[in-house]
């Protein structure tokens, strides 16, 4: 396990970290969100030793980490960080003997990645030629050359379509079943929402909520169900204790108590057929906007 505990960071008298707590387990993925200038890439340049903490500690499996366990990491900054001239395929490698893998192994690890990150035919392009979308994945694919402990990705979905957003996971999820931490940052709530099993959010440098995605989904605002019939479900605007959130037609989005609700579903029983009814999990987006505001 991944622990963050305490850290704080001051630029000048600017404090842009405060108190900074947080965990990523073994084998999951867990999405780290926030708007501009919330503190998430400070962050991940304290944990891998580009930026130093004023207070607070990283530590792995209970060990405070030191210089030497960085090497551990495998980091992708949002900015790219590749050399555009160097083919891919040779790049990659190289990087994975700086990290002290010998040749052949490097040679083999690059090969198993671009072929699983679909990028061997471009594997004696130089980088530059690429489109960003492919430069993107051979930043992952430089990530992951050396086998590292834990993942610490800057943006990793940035720029890639729907399909290449799904092979970069597929490669992310077999790290995570090997037992890797997987932390990476994202604007894109959508994905985070669909990807991650943790979910991390911070706001102006502060830890604002933390845990399993589905817990904090569950959590967040008043009780809300939803509720789809094969007519006009107008007659729950008038309902008691009834807070319509959404209309259409059949369908209903609406807050009340449990005791309120099965009341609506007897009563939409009553009256005609019930397609479905049950709780209403808020969305990811929801969660951030209540927990930041």
């Amino acid at each position: 396990m991944l622990r963050v505990d305490g850290v704080t960071k001051h630029f000048g008298d600017r404090r842009v970290l405060d108190d900074v707590t947080f965990e990523v387990g073994r084998g999951r993925l867990t999405g780290f969100v926030g708007g501009n200038g919330a503190g998430k890439t400070t962050t991940m340049r304290i944990m891998l030793g580009v930026l130093d903490a004023d207070s607070g500690s990283v530590a792995i499996d209970g060990q405070r980490i030191g210089p030497t366990d960085r090497r551990r990491f495998g980091y992708m900054p949002e900015e790219r960080g590749l050399y555009p001239k160097m083919p891919v395929a040779e790049q990659v490698t190289y990087l994975a003997r700086l990290h002290g893998v010998d040749r052949r192994a490097a040679q083999a690890r690059t090969t198993e990645l671009l072929d699983r990150l679909e990028l061997a035919q471009h594997a004696d392009d130089p980088v530059e030629k690429l489109s960003l979308g492919n430069q993107q994945r051979v930043q992952v694919a430089a990530a992951l050359a050396h086998r590292p402990e834990v993942l610490v990705l800057d943006e990793p979905f940035s720029g890639l379509d729907p399909m290449a957003v799904d092979v970069v996971l597929g490669v992310l999820r077999e790290a995570a079943a090997d037992g890797v931490p997987v932390l990476f940052s994202s604007h894109q709530l959508d994905v985070v929402e669909r990807l991650c099993d943790d979910v991390v959010v911070i706001a102006d440098g502060a830890i604002r909520a933390a845990g399993p995605q589905e817990e904090l989904r569950k959590k967040a605002g008043p009780a809300a169900w939803e509720l789809l019939v094969d007519g006009d479900a107008a007659w729950l605007r008038d309902e008691p204790g009834v807070h319509v959130r959404a209309f259409d037609g059949g369908y209903a989005a609406f807050e009340a108590d449990d005791a309120v609700a099965q009341r609506v579903l007897q009563r939409a029983v009553t009256i005609g057929t019930v397609g479905s009814f049950g709780r209403r999990v808020p969305r990811l987006s929801e969660v951030f906007r209540e927990v930041v505001r």
